[in-house]
């Protein structure tokens, strides 16, 4: 009974706040509403038995990815007034991506509901021991036999937190204190450098 319970109350959270990623104007509470729906999401995970995922979910989409999206988010002067003007200006380009993408979930439902494609019949060499855990099965796929596309992955995700940096600089103004001289730095002399003094209390400091 806790099960079903558990389940109804993660599924619902997880449809409301899915939405309101979609309806919230504010950016900033859209990925605070994207968070709640991970962490949702991954309670539905544990119920059904998938630890792993779950662990995935809070860790890497939450810790990292929902955080990046918020500091990229916060960080950009995102002008509110001109993107509800251009809501207007690009309604129907939405319209008809939205019924693209509506006419392909029907498809996808009409050729589910007539039937699964035939891949192959498993030969059972892929299946995990019973003595293997959860995690040390996925481990040891992740690791071994898809260790070339786990390594696109991160190198995917470097170059979308190289984006979000190089989105977020701004250079200092040309002759402004925070525009540092490298090529001055190394030429400085060791009579140059600042010392620090340790004064002691009514003698001031030598000059």
């Amino acid at each position: 009974m806790i099960q079903t319970l558990a389940f109804y109350l993660f599924a619902t959270l997880v449809v409301a706040s899915a939405v309101m990623v979609i309806m919230s104007r504010n950016p900033v509470h859209s990925v605070l509403w994207l968070i709640l729906s991970f962490f949702n999401a991954a309670g539905l995970m544990v119920l059904v038995g998938a630890e792993f995922i779950a662990m995935l979910l809070v860790i890497v989409y939450v810790g990292a990815v929902a955080v990046l999206f918020l500091f990229v988010v916060m960080m950009l002067d995102i002008d509110f007034a001109a993107m509800r003007a251009g809501f207007i200006r690009n309604f129907p380009l939405g319209i008809a991506i939205a019924l693209i993408l509506l006419a392909e979930l029907g498809l996808g439902l009409g050729a589910y509901g007539a039937g699964g494609i035939e891949l192959g019949t498993p030969d059972g060499t892929a299946a995990a021991s019973a003595s293997v855990s959860n995690i040390e099965a996925i481990g040891a796929l992740l690791y071994g036999r898809y260790i070339l596309l786990f390594e696109i992955a991160g190198i995917i995700l470097l170059v979308a937190m190289i984006g979000a940096i190089v989105l977020t600089f701004q250079p200092p103004p040309p002759g402004s204190r925070a525009q540092q001289d490298i090529g001055k730095q190394i030429a400085r002399r060791p009579e140059e450098a600042t010392v620090m003094k340790n004064p002691d209390i009514g003698k001031g400091v030598e000059l």
